[in-house]
């Protein structure tokens, strides 16, 4: 049988992704789903605003439902952390080493945005990386030095232009049967859609 296959576009600076992650991770055990990691960021040319580009009521807002999401979802977060918004690139460049050489990608992903919006840490910083990733595991070392490499690079930017053809415009958006789920509170409607097939 044919494995159902689920494209992941998310930045690794989104607090939602970070939030969505457990009832995704239990979509992918329930349906046996073949993921396609992509990291990415907004798209603002598909209509993404930036956070710090909102106007402040926006901003202020958006503190409210994460204050209500971490409540939900029993999730440590911290509403405003010492290191965002961040330059989300170098970890998602580390995100997309793993996936390559065919390691728990999407481990790495969600430990990293812990690390930022839990821990308060400065996921640009290598060593900071590097430490996370040897964590839960993997090689820390090797992945950040994979992030340089060419090809890992222009993984990132084909990812991001993956994106936005797709119609991505915020994150997290995960595309079954070329049809868009936004948001973390969009994955019941997914879960659906799996089960219908």
């Amino acid at each position: 049988m044919t494995k159902k296959t689920v494209y992941y576009y998310h930045a690794l600076s989104s607090p939602w992704a970070y939030l969505g992650w457990p009832q995704f991770k239990a979509l992918i055990e329930k349906h046996d789903l073949d993921v396609v990691v992509r990291p990415t960021r907004i798209v603002p040319d598909n209509g993404g605003v930036p956070l710090r580009s909102r106007p402040q009521p926006r901003q202020d807002y958006h503190a409210v439902e994460l204050d209500r999401w971490r409540k939900r979802l029993n999730m440590p977060l911290v509403l405003k952390p010492a290191h965002y918004p961040t330059n989300n690139e170098f970890s998602a460049r580390m995100v997309i080493a793993a996936d390559r050489e065919g390691l728990p990608a999407l481990e790495l992903s969600h430990a990293l945005l812990h690390a930022l919006w839990s821990e308060e840490l400065d996921v640009t910083q290598p060593e900071v990386r590097i430490d996370v990733a040897n964590r839960i595991g993997l090689d820390g070392t090797a992945l950040q030095a994979m992030e340089e490499e060419p090809e890992i690079v222009q993984a990132w930017h084909d990812s991001h232009a993956e994106a936005t053809a797709r119609g991505v415009f915020g994150t997290p958006t995960w595309i079954y049967k070329d049809v868009l789920y936004w948001g973390q509170d969009r994955l019941d409607f997914l879960d659906e859609a799996l089960s219908e097939d």
